[in-house]
């Protein structure tokens, strides 16, 4: 029970941090004049560290992951001084990108091991309620820059001290954390997990501009916002009975559902019973999408935090990279129909190892005649 308050109280502040950092940082941008390109750049510059940090020669080790909670209190505390340089500003998304690629598949990993992955849920909702905090609070502070990003600063003070009491403990079994991790073998699984980060980088990192544009006020994009980390909420507390079953189906499935979810944005981006319901839809393209995903790795792999790393790397770091990027360059009418197809290709390439299946059977009873 002691680590379940422990993990929960980390996730609480770690993804408040991340709140500040995806609805509110974007916007602070544009307001300081940066373009949406350049934006989308900066906020590339995270996740592509995430993405390149599994394959050094590193061990994610318990000295190591609190070193990345100290790096990543570091660029939190730079951001104020930093944002109205994008030289300065890229240096302290480079910090807080090595923060996030360390600190978070260390912890995540303790959960899946010590909680395991029924219970996991119950005490990741926490960083669904630290989110939804921030999206709720900060949307009254959007004329005051300052309080938003001291805000930003003691949301990573918390996570640095609910976090480091979890140095002591070692996720990983003894001579198992050299192990490696095929990706080739299981390549529509990480393809997948690409593609469906870059069908989220139009909705990180422009959905709040994009409504805001549309004519949606500050206060109805937060409560947007907010009503989708409710329905998440709602997920991660009762997914624990779906993730007994096929995880590999329940990967399927949400992503079938975020294509649909992008969809609806793109055809209906004001009309405001459309858009809840849109972000109702959230309980699936990411709660159980997520916990499915970093599950189904925990059993797939010996090697496990190195497999949660590369999930980081690959999907939020370079999902994540590609997709900040490209929704600077698409960003307009057509953003999340954008989003939606990319979001159906990551449906699309699960079917792979089926297809391939079903057509070697074809295959075999045509040979015999």
């Amino acid at each position: 029970m002691k680590i379940f308050k422990r993990v929960s109280l980390f996730y609480g502040a770690f993804f408040a941090i991340i709140g500040v950092y995806v609805i509110y940082l974007p916007k602070l941008l544009e307001l300081s004049g940066y373009s949406a390109t350049l934006i989308g750049i900066l906020f590339a510059i995270s996740p592509f560290v995430r993405f390149l940090i599994p394959f050094l020669p590193l061990v994610l080790t318990p000295s190591l992951y609190r070193k990345a909670l100290i790096l990543l209190g570091a660029g939190a505390l730079a951001t104020p001084w930093a944002i109205d340089s994008f030289w300065s500003f890229a240096l302290a998304n480079l910090a807080l990108g090595i923060g996030f690629a360390l600190s978070l598949p260390f912890v995540e990993t303790i959960a899946l091991k010590e909680i395991g992955k029924e219970r996991y849920g119950r005490a990741r909702l926490f960083g669904s309620i630290g989110f939804i905090l921030v999206a709720l609070v900060l949307a009254h502070f959007m004329d005051q820059p300052q309080i938003l990003l001291i805000s930003f600063i003691l949301f990573a003070l918390a996570t640095i001290g609910a976090g480091w009491s979890l140095g002591t403990l070692n996720p990983q079994e003894p001579g198992k954390n050299r192990d490696p991790v095929s990706i080739r073998r299981h390549w529509p699984l990480w393809l997948n997990f690409f593609l469906m980060q870059v069908s989220f980088g139009p909705f990180y990192n422009f959905f709040t501009i994009y409504e805001r544009a549309a004519g949606l006020s500050y206060t109805t994009i937060s409560y947007l916002w907010s009503f989708g980390v409710v329905a998440e909420i709602v997920m991660l507390y009762f997914q624990g009975p779906l993730l007994r079953r096929n995880l590999l189906s329940l990967l399927h499935l949400s992503s079938a559902i975020t294509a649909f979810r992008w969809l609806l944005l793109y055809l209906f981006p004001t009309n405001l019973p459309i858009l809840f319901f849109a972000q109702s839809l959230h309980a699936f393209s990411f709660a159980l999408y997520y916990s499915a995903a970093i599950s189904y790795l925990f059993t797939l792999y010996t090697n496990k935090t190195l497999a949660q790393q590369l999930f980081g790397g690959i999907s939020f770091g370079l999902g994540g990279m590609v997709g900040s990027s490209l929704a600077g360059l698409f960003y307009g009418k057509y953003l999340f129909a954008y989003a939606a197809f990319v979001a159906a290709l990551a449906t699309a390439v699960l079917l792979v190892p089926t297809f391939r299946h079903t057509t070697k059977k074809l295959i075999k009873k045509l040979l015999k005649f």
